[in-house]
C-alpha cells in the first residue's frame, strides 16, 4: 500500500495536479513513519524474553565457586541458585530443603510449585522419566531455599528457549480487508490505465488533436485513479486506534482494528485475565471454639517473612504471629509437608504452631476418626473448587525437649486460598457469549481448578467442558473432531499455538489475551493477541497486537463491539466510493469514446473530489452503533462485500450512470449546448451522491445530513448563479432539469436503501473471513 501511494503521488507530480500529490505525501509519512515504529518494537520482543533470563550464575567448577555469564553455561555445570534468584538454564535439582519456584511465566499458574532434589538412580536402571518436581527451569524463580541444580539444558534447547523460537517463528498474515483492498486497488488502477490509454487513442483517432487527446486521458486519470481506498482505510485505521485507546485497549498494530471487530473465539488465559493473578486468602474453617481471628494468629505463627513464600506473606498480613519468642522453626520439606515454630511465652510456657498439608496435620492431631474423616472431606471440596487448602493445628507444654513435637496437636482448622475471579469478567463473558464469541479457558492449573473457574465465569456451559493438554493433540490430529471444549488445563505453550492454529484452521477468527512469557507464541499466532498491561510480561506486550490498559476482560469485549461498529462503517464508506466512482468513471470514459465533446473538465473532478473525500472519510466514521455487537451468523467464507452486495453495488452504479448519460445525451441532441449538457451531468451526479450518502447513513448523525444538503446546495449556487456558472464551464438549468436530476437522485437513493435493509451493509458482516482465503 506504501508503495502505491508514492507512485500514486509520483503520477500526480507528472500530471501536474500538486494537491492531489501533497495530499497522498501527507498521508504517507504517518503510515510509513508507523510502519517503521511497529517493526522494531516487534523486534524488540526477544529482547522482552531476554530481559527474565538470569545474566549471570554461580558456577562450582574445580572445587571453586564462581560467577560466569549465563550463556558459558553448559550442560553438566553445577549451578548454585539463592532464593530470590532466576534459574539461568533448565536442570537437575541435586539438593536443597524446603525449596518453592514461582513458574507462573511459563505455567501460568499463580501458586508456588514445590521443589525437591532428585533421588540417585542405581547404575543401569536404564531410562528414567523425571517428574517436574526436579527440574529447574530457565526463566522462573526460585522463592524458598537455595538449590544446586546439574545443568542439562541450556539456550534454545530449553523450554524458555522453545517459547523463544515459537514467538520469532510465527508470522502476521496479512488481514483480509488488506488483501481485498490491495486486490480491488490494482484492478481499479489496471482499468483506469487502460481507459486512459484507449480514450487518448480514439479522441486522437477522431481527429481531436493530440491535445484534447491528453486533457482527455488526465480527467479520466483525475477520476478513475483510485487513491481515495487506501486513504480511507488507513484514516479509519487510525481512527480505530484512538478510539480503542479512549476504552483502555492500546493498539500495536494498526490493521488489527479490523480483525478485532470480527473475532469469532477468545482463547483467553486465566491466571491474571480472568482471574486478579494473586493469591487471596478465602476462606477459613476453624473447629469449633476456635475463632477465626485465631486460627490465623496460629498459622501467622508458624510463618516466616524471610521465606519471601507468598502464602507465609498474606497469613503475617492477615493476623499478628503470638507474642513470644522463637526458640525453633522446623521448615516445611517435601518428606514432612509441615512448618513448625515452637515459641516461649514471657510467662515461661512453650508451644508448637503448625501449618502444612491438611492430610499431614490431621494425621497428628488428636482428632477422632470420624472428625478426621469429616475434615479431609471439607478439604477434597475446597481443592476441587479451585483452592489451595493449608491445615493448621496447635500445641501446648511446659517443658520442651528441643526435639520436633510430632504428635498431640489439637486441630483448629483449614485455611482457603484462592486467585480470586475480577469481578466485570462473568458479565463480559456472557455478554460475548450471546454475542456468539467462543470463550475458550487456557491455563497450565489442574482441570478442577480450571473446571471451578470456568463455571464461576460462566464460560461455556453450566458443566464446562475440559480437556487435558496432553491429550490436545490427539484432538486436534483428527480433523474432522470438532473443537468442542471450553477449557484446555495442564496447556504448555506449543500447544496453546496448536489450539490457535487449529481453530484458524476451520475458520474462526481468533483472539488470545494472556499475560506471561508462556503466552508469546500464541499471542503472536492469533488473528488478534491481546496482551495484559499492568500484570503482562514484556515478552507478552510486545508480541501482542493490542495490549489492555486496565488488565480487564471486559474491555475486550467493548473492544470487540467498538471495531465491529468502524468495520461496519469502513464498509459503507467503500459501498459510497464504488457506488459514486462507478458513474464518474463511466461517464468520463463513455461520453468522449461516443464521440462528443468532453464531459468533465479537471476542475469538475476536484469538485467531485472535494465532495468525496470528507464524506467518506468523516461522514462515515461518525456513524453511531447500531447494536454492534450483535450476534455474528455461522456461514460460509466471508468477504468485504456479500455477492449480492456487489450485484446491489453495480446495480445502483449502472442506474446512476444511465440517469447522468441520458441526461448529458439528451441535452445535446436537442441544443447542441455543451455548459447546458455539462450542467446537467454534474447537478445528476451531485444529487446521485447526496441520495447514496442519505440512503447509506440514514441520516443517523449531523454530519450526514450536512453531507447529504451542503453539496446539493452548491450545486445548485454554482449552476444557477451565472457569473459562476460561466467560470466553471457551465449554464444554469431549467426547473424541469432539476426535477428530472432530483427524482434520478429518489430512484438511486432507493436502491442504495435496498441493500442497507435488505443485504445488511448496516449492520455487522454475518460471515467470519480467513487470512490466506481469497476476499471479494
Amino acid at each position: 500500500m506504501i508503495w502505491f501511494l508514492i507512485g500514486t503521488a509520483v503520477l500526480f507530480i507528472w500530471l501536474g495536479d500538486l494537491t492531489e500529490a501533497a495530499v497522498l505525501g501527507a498521508a504517507l509519512i504517518p503510515i510509513a513513519g508507523m510502519d517503521a515504529y511497529l517493526h522494531r518494537r516487534t523486534q524488540a520482543s526477544t529482547e522482552g524474553l531476554r530481559a527474565r533470563l538470569a545474566s549471570q550464575a554461580r558456577v562450582l567448577r574445580d572445587g571453586r565457586e564462581k560467577d560466569v555469564p549465563s550463556e558459558e553455561l553448559v550442560p553438566g555445570d553445577l549451578v548454585i541458585v539463592p532464593a530470590g534468584a532466576y534459574f539461568p538454564a533448565d536442570g537437575l535439582i541435586q539438593s536443597g530443603e524446603a525449596l518453592q519456584a514461582d513458574e507462573s511465566t511459563l505455567t501460568g499458574e499463580a501458586l508456588p510449585v514445590r521443589k525437591a532434589p532428585l533421588e540417585p538412580r542405581p547404575v543401569g536402571t536404564g531410562s528414567v522419566t523425571v517428574e517436574g518436581e526436579h527440574w529447574g527451569m530457565a526463566g522462573t524463580r526460585l522463592l524458598t531455599g537455595e538449590a544446586r541444580v546439574v545443568i542439562a539444558l541450556t539456550g534454545p534447547e530449553t523450554l524458555y528457549g522453545e517459547i523463544a523460537r515459537l514467538s520469532r517463528a510465527t508470522q502476521v498474515d496479512r488481514t483480509p480487508l488488506q488483501e481485498a483492498i490491495a486486490r480491488l486497488v490494482q484492478i481499479l488502477l489496471v482499468v483506469a490505465l487502460v481507459l486512459c490509454a484507449i480514450l487518448a487513442g480514439i479522441r486522437y483517432a477522431q481527429g481531436y488533436g493530440a491535445v484534447d487527446a491528453l486533457l482527455s486521458a488526465v480527467t479520466l486519470a483525475i477520476a478513475a485513479l483510485p487513491e481515495e481506498y487506501p486513504v480511507v482505510f488507513s484514516f479509519f485505521l487510525g481512527l480505530g486506534v484512538y478510539r480503542l485507546a479512549r476504552k483502555q485497549a492500546l493498539v500495536r498494530r494498526a490493521v488489527v482494528v479490523e480483525n478485532i471487530g470480527r473475532i469469532s473465539c477468545i482463547c483467553t488465559d486465566k491466571t491474571g485475565t480472568l482471574t486478579e493473578g494473586q493469591l487471596t486468602l478465602h476462606k477459613a474453617l476453624p473447629v469449633e471454639g476456635v475463632s477465626d481471628d485465631e486460627l490465623l494468629t496460629i498459622a501467622a505463627t508458624a510463618s516466616r517473612a524471610e521465606t519471601a513464600d507468598p502464602l507465609d506473606l498474606i497469613l503475617l498480613e492477615s493476623a499478628r504471629p503470638r507474642n513470644g519468642k522463637v526458640e525453633a522453626v522446623f521448615p516445611f520439606a517435601e518428606d514432612r509437608l509441615r512448618e513448625v515454630a515452637v515459641l516461649r511465652s514471657p510467662e515461661g510456657s512453650c508451644s508448637a504452631a503448625m501449618k502444612g498439608a491438611p492430610e499431614t496435620v490431621i494425621e497428628i492431631t488428636t482428632l477422632s476418626e470420624e472428625e478426621r474423616r469429616l475434615w479431609r472431606q471439607r478439604t477434597q471440596e475446597l481443592a476441587a473448587s479451585g483452592h489451595k487448602v493449608i491445615g493448621v493445628a496447635i500445641r501446648s507444654f511446659h517443658d520442651w525437649s528441643g526435639e520436633e513435637p510430632e504428635t498431640g496437636f489439637d486441630f483448629a482448622g483449614l485455611l482457603a486460598f484462592s486467585d480470586p475471579v475480577r469481578p466485570s469478567v462473568a458479565d463480559a463473558v456472557r455478554e460475548a457469549q450471546d454475542a456468539g464469541i467462543r470463550v475458550i479457558m487456557i491455563t497450565g492449573d489442574h482441570a478442577h481448578t480450571a473446571a471451578a473457574i470456568a463455571k464461576e465465569t460462566g464460560i461455556g456451559t453450566l458443566d464446562p467442558r475440559v480437556i487435558d493438554g496432553k491429550d490436545l493433540a490427539a484432538h486436534i490430529d483428527h480433523q474432522e473432531a470438532e473443537i468442542d471444549f471450553d477449557v484446555v488445563a495442564r496447556c504448555t505453550p506449543s500447544q496453546k499455538l496448536d489450539l490457535v492454529q487449529a481453530l484458524r484452521a476451520k475458520g474462526e477468527m481468533v483472539a488470545v489475551t494472556g499475560d506471561g512469557v508462556n503466552d508469546a507464541p500464541a499471542l503472536r499466532g492469533a488473528d488478534v493477541g491481546i496482551a495484559m498491561g499492568e500484570r503482562g510480561t514484556r515478552s507478552a506486550r510486545e508480541v501482542a497486537s493490542i495490549v489492555l490498559l486496565d488488565d480487564n476482560f471486559a474491555t475486550i469485549v467493548g473492544a470487540i463491539a467498538e471495531g465491529r461498529q468502524l468495520f461496519t462503517n469502513l464498509r459503507l464508506s467503500f459501498a459510497y466510493l464504488l457506488m459514486l466512482h462507478a458513474p464518474l468513471v463511466a461517464t468520463a470514459a463513455l461520453i468522449p469514446l461516443m464521440g462528443y465533446p468532453l464531459l468533465y473538465l479537471p476542475i469538475h473532478i476536484i469538485w467531485i473530489e472535494l465532495i468525496l473525500h470528507p464524506t467518506a472519510l468523516l461522514v462515515f466514521q461518525n456513524l453511531p452503533s447500531q447494536n454492534a455487537l450483535s450476534r455474528l451468523s455461522k456461514g460460509s467464507r466471508p468477504s468485504f462485500f456479500a455477492p449480492r452486495e456487489w450485484v446491489t453495488i453495480s446495480i445502483v452504479g449502472a442506474l446512476a450512470s444511465t440517469v447522468i448519460l441520458g441526461g448529458n445525451i439528451l441535452n445535446l441532441g436537442e441544443t447542441a449546448d455543451v455548459p447546458h449538457a455539462r450542467s446537467m451531468a454534474m447537478a445528476s451526479l451531485i444529487i446521485t451522491g447526496s441520495a447514496i450518502t442519505a440512503a447509506l447513513t440514514g441520516f443517523r448523525s449531523r454530519s450526514a445530513w450536512i453531507a447529504t444538503a451542503v453539496p446539493v446546495l452548491s450545486a445548485f449556487a454554482a449552476i444557477q448563479i451565472e457569473p459562476v456558472a460561466r467560470v466553471l464551464h457551465l449554464s444554469p438549468l431549467h426547473l424541469m432539469d432539476w426535477a428530472i436530476a432530483m427524482f434520478g437522485g429518489v430512484i438511486i437513493s432507493a436502491g442504495a436503501a435496498f441493500m442497507t435493509q435488505r443485504q445488511d451493509l448496516g449492520k455487522p458482516h454475518a460471515r467470519l473471513h480467513r487470512s490466506g482465503q481469497s476476499p471479494s
